[in-house]
């Protein structure tokens, strides 16, 4: 092989390395820039899950105090109810 043929056989490899090189950091970037979108994608699922755990607190607050107000309502009614009866069964005698 003469040196012209080997200085052009390298000049290939060259080339075909600075391209793999290329072609490997083009890759590299845009995994790059997927991390960053998951990484801002998590953030987003993060605030929303904060976000929601804090009204889901505050719906279990509120059922609990209507489950607590129901309780009340309907001791009340039963003790109206009796009242009722009471009164009914004297004006019957």
């Amino acid at each position: 092989m003469t040196p012209a043929d080997r200085l052009k056989s390298a000049l290939n490899r060259l080339v075909v390395a600075l391209d793999q090189l290329e072609a490997a950091s083009e890759r590299r970037l845009k995994m790059a820039e997927q991390r960053s979108d998951v990484a801002e994608e998590f953030a987003v699922l993060q605030d929303d899950r904060a976000r929601l755990a804090v009204e889901l607190d505050g719906a279990v607050a509120r059922s609990q105090s209507l489950e607590l107000a129901n309780n009340e309502v309907a001791r009340r009614l039963a003790k109206a109810r009796e009242t009722i009866e009471e009164m009914m069964s004297h004006v019957m005698m």
